[in-house]
Order: C-alpha cells, then sequence, then structure tokens
C-alpha cells in the first residue's frame, strides 16, 4: 500500500530525539500543577469541547477531555420518527460530508429490505461519496492551516471546497446538508453537463493543491508544529477502536472500502494510503493522499457511469414520482403510507458500515417490523479518537493542543448521544 514520502531529514532519529525529550525532568518536584480550561468558547476546541488541562510550566501533566453536548440526541430521534422522515437526520452526523452519511443509512435499509439498487445508482453514489470525502478533507486541512496561522493555505482549501459545495447545490438543491439520497435509490438524477461541470472543478482543483504541497510539506516552522507531535502506535489505535486516517497514519491499511467493499469501489483502481509513525504530520499527510485517491476514483466514475434509471423498482420503499402521486390515486395513497407510517423493515438487526472521512461509519439497526427503528445506534469514528485523546497530549506543550486536536477532525454532531 501506498505510503507517505516524508521530507528525508524527518525520519526516524527525528522522532526519536523528540520523544527522549518528552521523557526528561519537566520541572522541578516542588512544582504544583496548575489547572486550566480550554474550550468550549475558545475557536480552536470547535464549539463544544472543554480540556481541562494540569499544567507544570507549559507541560500538560494530566489533561481531561469533555467532548459537550449539541443536544441533538440523533439515535432516539431516529426512533420517534419512522425510517423515511428519519433521513434529514443523518445529514447533521458528520454534517461537512453529509451524502456518505446518507448512503450509509439507507445501506442499512436497503440490506434490511433486500433491496439491489440500479447500476447509475450504485456509480452515482461511488461518485457523490468521494467528492465528500474531499470536502471533508479540504475543512479538516484548512482548519489546521488556520489554527496554526498558515492562512494562504487555509483560504487554497476553502476555495477549492466552495467549487464543489456550490456544485453540489445544483445537483441537490442545498449546499450542504442534502437528504439526497433515497431507500432503492437517490432523489434525483443529475445531468451529463452537471458531471463535465463536475470534472472540470476537479481538474482545477489540482493546481491549487499542487501549490498547497508547495507551501506546506517542507515548510520549517508547520513541520516542527505537526513532526513527532501526538504520536500514538498502531496497537494502541487498534485496541481504542479508532480507524479511517487516524488509524492509517500509524501504518495499518484498514478501509472498510478494501476490507468489505460496497457499491462500486470493488471494480474501482485506487489504494490506501499509510503513514509511518501516527504523528500529526503523517495525519496530514495521509489526508492529502487521500484526496488523490478520490480524485482517482471520482475520474473513473466520470468514464463509467452509465444511462439508466436511479430508482429500484421496490416501491414499498421510496417514494413514488411526482406525476404518479399527482396523477394516480395507487400514487398519492403510497406516497402517503410511506410518509406517514414509514416502510415495514422486516423483524431482525443489521450491522452496515461505510468509510467515512474520519473512519467506519456504522449503522445498527434493530427492527420490530414497524414503520420506525426499535433501537438504531451510530458508530461514529470520530466520537472513538476522543476518547484517546487525553494519551497523546499528555507531555507534550500546552500550544501543542491545537495542532493535535485539528487533526483529530472530529465532528461534534456524530459525537452527540
Amino acid at each position: 500500500m501506498a505510503q507517505a514520502d516524508f521530507p528525508a531529514k524527518y525520519k526516524v532519529e527525528e522522532v526519536k530525539k523528540r520523544k527522549e525529550l518528552l521523557e526528561l525532568p519537566i520541572a522541578s518536584p516542588h512544582d504544583k500543577p496548575i489547572k486550566v480550561n480550554i474550550g468550549p468558547s475558545h475557536p480552536a476546541m470547535h464549539g463544544t469541547i472543554k480540556m481541562v488541562a494540569e499544567l507544570v510550566g507549559e507541560t500538560i501533566v494530566n489533561i481531561d477531555v469533555e467532548p459537550g453536548f449539541l443536544h441533538r440526541g440523533f439515535e432516539k430521534m431516529m426512533e420517534n420518527h419512522n425510517y423515511v422522515t428519519s433521513l434529514p437526520y443523518t445529514d447533521r452526523l458528520n454534517y461537512v460530508s453529509g451524502f456518505i452519511n446518507n448512503f450509509g443509512y439507507v445501506g442499512t435499509m436497503e440490506k434490511m429490505f433486500g433491496i439491489e439498487i440500479t447500476e447509475r445508482c450504485a456509480w452515482l453514489r461511488t461518485l457523490f461519496a468521494e467528492l465528500s470525502r474531499i470536502t471533508d478533507h479540504y475543512t479538516c486541512q484548512a482548519a489546521i492551516c488556520s489554527e496554526l496561522g498558515a492562512m494562504t493555505p487555509f483560504l487554497y482549501f476553502m476555495q477549492a471546497r466552495d467549487y464543489l459545495w456550490e456544485h453540489f447545490n445544483w445537483a441537490t438543491g442545498a449546499r450542504q446538508t442534502y437528504s439526497y439520497a433515497r431507500i432503492g435509490g437517490l432523489a434525483r438524477d443529475v445531468s451529463d453537463d452537471w458531471l463535465k461541470k463536475c470534472k472540470d472543478i476537479l481538474l482545477s482543483n489540482i493546481p491549487l493543491l499542487k501549490d498547497i504541497h508547495g507551501m506546506l510539506d517542507k515548510n520549517r516552522i508547520f513541520l516542527d508544529r505537526l513532526h513527532g507531535v501526538g504520536v500514538i502506535s498502531e496497537e494502541e489505535a487498534i485496541n481504542a477502536g479508532i480507524t479511517g486516517p487516524f488509524l492509517r497514519s500509524t501504518g495499518s491499511n484498514y478501509d472498510v472500502r478494501k476490507a468489505m467493499p460496497y457499491l462500486k469501489y470493488n471494480e474501482l483502481d485506487w489504494e490506501v494510503p499509510t503513514g509511518k509513525y501516527g504523528d500529526n504530520y503523517d495525519r496530514y499527510y495521509v489526508r492529502m493522499r487521500e484526496i488523490e485517491e478520490s480524485f482517482k476514483i471520482c475520474m473513473q466514475c466520470f468514464e463509467r457511469i452509465p444511462e439508466g434509471p436511479i430508482n429500484s423498482d421496490d416501491y414499498q420503499a421510496h417514494l413514488p414520482d411526482k406525476e404518479e402521486v399527482y396523477n394516480s390515486i395507487e400514487g398519492i395513497i403510497n406516497h402517503f403510507k410511506i410518509i406517514i407510517e414509514g416502510p415495514r423493515v422486516p423483524k431482525g438487526s443489521i450491522y452496515n458500515a461505510v468509510e467515512g472521512a474520519n473512519g467506519e461509519l456504522g449503522f445498527f439497526l434493530v427492527s420490530d417490523g414497524s414503520g420506525s427503528a426499535y433501537r438504531l445506534h451510530v458508530r461514529a469514528p470520530s466520537f472513538l479518537i476522543m476518547g484517546t485523546l487525553d494519551k497523546i497530549i499528555i507531555g507534550h506543550q500546552l500550544a501543542d493542543i491545537i495542532p493535535i486536536f485539528g487533526t483529530v477532525n472530529m465532528v461534534g454532531g456524530e459525537c452527540d448521544r
């Protein structure tokens, strides 16, 4: 599998030297730690996070990370709405990559129903999922740059992301939270012109990414803030249940798209980028490489998306066409029953996972045969990362909290319970 290509001077010896420094006495034995509250109002804490750090000088000797609350109660909301009207809540999990949440949720429903989606739908979902992954990584990398004072690459990332977000608007009618998926298909099709314009946008992003690599990859200040900071081993990451770029930065190549292929990923040519040392720089660089791999996947999708319907013929799950609703009694009755009662999912339980931008995004559904979930649990990837955040912060300096937390890419929407 592909590995990040690091500048020659930053090798294992550099990481060892940093670790040795951390093991030196950090202060006089007579010094007493002081407590400092960081967040939730601090801009780098992203709204809800509070950290209570114990400091001796500038060194963190202990820290308590409190994820906070958005008071959304996603899982309980899903149990009190039917399967169709619950769909918009999935957009608000990782709200930076809503398509992936949509497709993971409806994929769970389709497994329970035994619905086979059409070829065009499968290819379009693959395309939109990778476009969503690109915009999520753009946002994460931009936040890291902004919080470290690198404003120029921050603006470049935002510019590249906005090109795609505005284009999503033309396909879905929304810029960020889309509710674009349907059980058995998609809300609406896209035109050939839309696909051509999307390809042009991705190609126009390549010069921006080259400029960002030129500004950051060998920038001494950027490297000093990231390299050897926030190190986690592959074993520690796996034991904590961490997945996604955070795990792959340690050298593990686990990716749901390869391990448990879905949609069209097993028909495409792409690699799983991995890091070496599991530090902040690895997490930054793995995401940059994943952006490139997502570009490759999208370009192959553009060439292979077939013509045909986007919805399956199974009308027990997805809404009928508007023309049918307006012009036939059967259509309006079917529409009414799906919206009011919800489709009747067979009794049983199932777990379905997709590769989210932060790792394995899983939906565990328990059905009692009614139109609403008896129990629906979400395996939120960034929530699991938060559980081990204190271990990789302790021993570093106060200022190191900012880049460490930035490379986590915590999204409060999927952490909230």
